[in-house]
């Protein structure tokens, strides 16, 4: 019998915290929208020019 009552009071607390929080819908996200932008063709190239004009300018100048 004391087994029966301890089995019933383990399932009884366990059920009372299965559904303690209750439903909450879930949470549905948008599509990202993605803005287009303008893009140069020789935005790719600024950083290489500028650093070939730092070193000819190091080079002529370190002699």
């Amino acid at each position: 019998m004391k087994k029966i009552a301890t089995l019933a009071l383990v399932l009884g607390l366990s059920a009372g915290a299965a559904v303690a929080g209750g439903y909450s819908e879930p949470m549905v996200e948008g599509d990202p929208i993605v803005a287009a932008g303008a893009s140069s063709s020789g935005s790719g190239l600024l950083i290489p020019a500028l650093l070939l004009l730092g070193v000819a300018a190091a080079a002529s100048s370190g002699t």
